[in-house]
Formats: C-alpha cells, structure tokens, sequence
C-alpha cells in the first residue's frame, strides 16, 4: 500500500478512479448493509372498535419476539386528530447490547399491557389517515430499510368536521397491513360496504406508493414481517 502512495499522488484523476474504487473493495468501505426493520402499529380506540384493543398483546407479543437490535418499533393510537405525536404511546429503537435489549422489551411490553388494561372510553372519531401520516415520518426517519405500518382497526373512517384527509398519502416504500378488520353491523346488511372500505384503503395506500394486503386470521402474523 505504502508503494502506491506516490504513484496515486501523481497519477491523474482519471487513472486514479477505478484504483481507488479497487482498494475501497478490499478494505470493506462504502454504504453498510443496512438490514434493519422499522414497524408502526395504529391502534384503533373509537368506540366501535374499543372491545377489541386485548387482541393488540398478541400482536405486540409477536412483535416483540420478532424484532432484533438496531430495529425500531412504535405504538400509537388512532383517535379524533392522529396527526401528532402525542399519541404515539411507546416507542423504541433496540440496543446492539442483548441484555439492553431483554430490559427494552420488558419495559416496552408493560407499558401497552397498561394501556390496553386501563383503556378509556373509546374516541368518537377515527382518524386514520392522520395516523397514517404520522407513520410515515416515524418510519422515514428510523432510516429503517424495510418499513411497517400495522393497522389494528375495522377501517372505518369517521373525522371531525373540518379536517381535511383527501389528499395522497406519503407511503413510498411502506408495506401497511390492516389486521382484524372486523364487520360493522350495516356490513352484515349489505356486505358490499366491508369490500368497499377494504378496497378504498388499498387504493389509498397504493397511490401513494405502499404496498397493501389484509390479515384478518391473527395466526398468520409470521406473513407480515420478513426475518433478518
């Protein structure tokens, strides 16, 4: 190495190029391989949906279980205006260390666990767009390469008057899964509405570049997120 020193030095640019890239490959620099995997999971708290939140500790416990070091995860709860911080409910990005790690998903665990157990009366609206968006930036800036968003909610959008959610959502990249999308009772009248909010999602989160699918059979969690 020490001999081509003065031969780089004196070399012009061109020559130099592909040398340089030469050495680079040896020495293992460049872009690191970046494997980590970053989930968000929308909780649906309104009042049509509220009963089901226990059936969210399965999930979080297969979450749990399947999320390594240098992956990120976080929990949030979609009500009146999901667009915000504030209800993000727990989150967290593990440690290198595996006893860090055993502590972080311990706490995280105990944290939902009070949540669901302590649950208040359902929201009267389901913002779930906003809940969406609030996603995305959660996801984009864990520089996470494979990213997740898990929605736990009968699908049914209800806003406040006045807020505005008509507009495409930024989710280029994002796998979203709506799990335990369960029928209203005006969807066992006339079962085209289920398929049509079902559809209506998909449409959404395609347009803005993510990928769809529903799981409604909570024993096929292994489908959702792939392994390292």
């Amino acid at each position: 190495m020490k001999n081509l020193i003065p031969l780089l030095l004196s070399a012009p640019i061109i020559t130099i190029a592909p040398i340089l890239f030469f050495l680079m490959s040896l020495t293992g620099c460049g872009e690191p391989n970046n494997k980590n995997r970053a989930v968000y999971l929308l909780l649906d708290t309104s009042g049509t949906y509220n009963s089901e939140l226990n059936k969210a500790q399965l999930i979080m416990n297969y979450l749990l279980a399947t999320l390594d070091s240098g992956d990120s995860i976080a929990i949030a709860r979609i009500d009146s205006g999901s667009f915000s911080e504030k209800d993000i409910l727990v989150k967290a990005t593990f440690d290198k260390r595996p006893s860090t790690v055993i502590a972080q998903k311990r706490t995280f665990k105990q944290q939902l666990d009070n949540f669901v157990n302590n649950k208040n009366p359902g929201s009267r609206h389901t913002d779930i767009s906003g809940g969406l968006l609030q996603a995305a930036e959660y996801l984009y800036e864990t520089g996470a390469a494979k990213k997740h968003v898990l929605i736990f909610s009968d699908l049914e959008e209800d806003l406040v008057k006045g807020h505005i959610r008509q507009f495409d959502l930024p989710l280029d990249g994002i796998s979203v899964s709506a799990l335990n999308v369960t029928k209203l009772r005006s969807d066992n009248i006339d079962p085209r509405e289920y398929l049509s909010r079902v559809e209506s999602w998909k449409t959404r989160v395609n347009a803005g570049g993510g990928e769809w699918q529903v799981i409604n059979d909570l024993e096929r969690l292994d489908n959702i997120i792939v392994q390292h």
